[in-house]
């Protein structure tokens, strides 16, 4: 696919689910995808559904169950109120220049993970590591390996919030379990905001100077969304929202597609970021890149304010792609991201 920014012309290629979504379903109200999956892009029909009932604790990564252990709200809470309080913290700090050019998402992750948890020790940053992600084995060896050795916290020695909630565990199993969910909220605040940025330069670097980075990022949330679909399994209450939907169908609605959908948006393949100095991306119809308005992601308030002070860099070091590279692929490995990006001072 073509995607325009300015006066220049990049393909980005896009993981042939994604594409064969985008060719065949855009502009879409509702399809089958698999014989027990039904898409759905249709701004009201999303809208209707997702208020049909709260989402499960199955679909929301959060508060998926640990080992067969239960994560209640009041725990998840409790960790997001952590890991907030680090995010602040890490706001609060001196911007500095740091070098960030290099092979991107990877650079801007390392960056955010010594920025976040840069006063922890190697067993905690080590669960924050992009290099788990191949495989779930890496992360439980991980997170085993760092709740049987684990040494109590250095006199005087700074550790985050969350780091301290892993420490102040009884046992081995309840430390364990605490360093999955460590793992579960912190390694995801790097992942997002490093991929939101890396989309954004990909898609627009160098800014226009009058551009605020807000549109900036809620244009590139809207091109390449991070998080490009909701999961809703089978529930009656869907069926009663629209007669297609079957008792045995699951539900991905696609943000994917109503972001592009040329009755939403003028130029849908374009990035325009001055377009939202118009508009509103809490109720702009079809536009979900943290969810629905009454279930909102926890970490919103966390990525975006992160991926704020990282576009400040960008913009005051002129970082932008080699413009030898033409052509990035987007792979489907979790979230929707550009891959191994170049990028250079300009």
């Amino acid at each position: 696919m073509v995607i325009s920014a300015g006066n220049r012309t990049k393909h980005t290629v896009f993981a042939p689910r994604i594409d064969q979504l985008l060719r065949e379903h855009r502009g879409g109200e509702l399809f089958r995808l698999e014989p027990d999956t039904i898409g759905v892009a249709d701004p009201e029909l999303m809208n209707a559904l997702l208020k049909a009932r709260p989402a499960n604790a199955e679909e929301r990564p959060t508060f998926k169950p640990v080992l067969g252990r239960r994560v209640t709200r009041t725990e998840s809470a409790g960790l997001m109120q952590a890991v907030g309080a680090d995010v602040r913290a890490a706001l609060k700090k001196p911007v500095g220049r740091p070098d960030l050019t290099g092979k991107w998402p990877a650079v801007p992750h390392a960056h955010l993970r010594d920025l976040v948890f840069g006063p922890e020790t190697r067993r905690f940053r080590t669960l924050v590591d992009r290099r788990l992600e191949l495989t779930p084995k890496l992360t439980w060896s991980a997170v085993t390996t760092g709740s049987a050795v684990l040494p109590p916290s250095p006199e005087g020695r700074e550790l985050s919030t969350l780091a301290r909630h892993v420490l102040a565990a009884d046992d081995f199993a309840e430390r364990r379990f605490r360093m999955y969910l460590y793992r579960r909220v912190a390694a995801p605040i790097c992942f997002t905001v490093a991929a939101l940025v890396t989309n954004a330069v990909w898609l627009g670097a160098p800014f226009a100077d009058d551009v605020p980075n807000e549109h900036v990022i809620n244009e590139a949330l809207r091109l390449l969304p991070p998080s490009w679909n909701i999961l809703r399994v089978r529930s009656p209450e869907y069926t009663e929202v629209d007669a297609r939907i079957t008792p045995g169908d699951d539900l991905l609605l696609l943000p994917i597609v109503s972001h592009r959908s040329p009755a939403l948006w003028d130029d849908p393949d374009e990035f325009h970021p001055e377009r939202w100095a118009d508009l509103d991306a809490d109720t702009q119809p079809g536009y979900l890149p943290f969810g629905h308005v009454s279930e909102r992601c926890w970490g919103r308030h966390m990525v975006l304010p992160l991926a704020s002070r990282l576009l400040d860099v960008v913009r005051a070091e002129g970082l932008a792609p080699d413009p030898r590279q033409r052509k990035a692929h987007v792979e489907l490995d979790g979230l929707l991201e550009v891959a191994d990006l170049k990028v250079v001072r300009r």
